[in-house]
């Protein structure tokens, strides 16, 4: 992923919890378990539709790896 101030062409800011939910190999059910359960971060886009910020994805996932890693 490009920085935030220089997107490469086609490259969106956010993703679908259902594709959110594919990366970690969990059903679309469960990823909106995860969003409801503040496990996944989540906007709101119009009245209905939730997506996923990649920056907060990417960033959520460096934090996990720093708590899982071998001490």
């Amino acid at each position: 992923m490009a920085g935030k101030d220089n997107l490469e062409p086609g490259e969106t800011l956010c993703i679908s919890v259902a594709a959110a939910a594919r990366m970690f190999g969990v059903s679309r059910n469960t990823g909106y378990e995860m969003v409801r359960l503040g496990q996944l971060p989540a906007i709101r886009c119009g009245r209905r539709r939730l997506v996923v910020p990649k920056a907060a994805l990417l960033k959520m996932l460096e934090e996990t790896k720093g708590k899982n890693s071998p001490q």
